[in-house]
């Protein structure tokens, strides 16, 4: 089974290329900056440049929002080629070949603000009974839905 899923940033804005023939396919290039579980020495994070392209309505979707910095979840297969450059050499390739993607986080989550939602408060501890349990004034109940 040949099944890949990766989680992590644009490097850049995915390029987008049509290509030639009675039915032009979007096709998409882009690489995924996806960090490591673990690194040895404890100093700075590390990650793993991994290039993808994506074909058809995935690659319209990363047309579309496929920017520097985004953060998504890909999911493919890892196809492996070569080619023979000017020089005569033989380069191997190594690509995820995306089948879908989809944001991993909000674009608020990504621009660093709270997209204007402020949590409900919470009772304090000192509102709580001795057993661990909050007091229910009386009457609430009766403004429940499901009574």
């Amino acid at each position: 089974m040949n099944k890949v899923i990766l989680m992590g940033r644009l490097t850049r804005d995915a390029e987008i290329r049509y290509s030639q023939g009675e039915t032009s396919t979007a096709v998409a290039r882009f690489s995924l900056a996806v960090d490591r579980r673990y690194n040895k020495n404890a100093e700075e994070q590390t990650a793993d440049f991994i290039n993808c392209v994506a074909f058809g309505r995935t690659a319209e979707f990363m047309e579309r929002f496929g920017r520097k910095g985004t953060k998504f979840v890909a999911e493919g297969r890892i196809q492996t080629g070569s080619y023979t450059n000017k020089d005569g050499q033989r380069v191997y390739t190594t690509d995820v070949v995306v089948e879908s993607v989809e944001f991993a986080e909000s674009k608020s989550a990504a621009s660093g603000n709270d997209g204007g939602f402020t949590p409900a408060d919470r009772p304090s501890p000192s509102q709580a009974a001795g057993d661990g349990f909050m007091n229910i004034p009386d009457g609430i109940d009766e403004e429940l839905p499901f009574n």
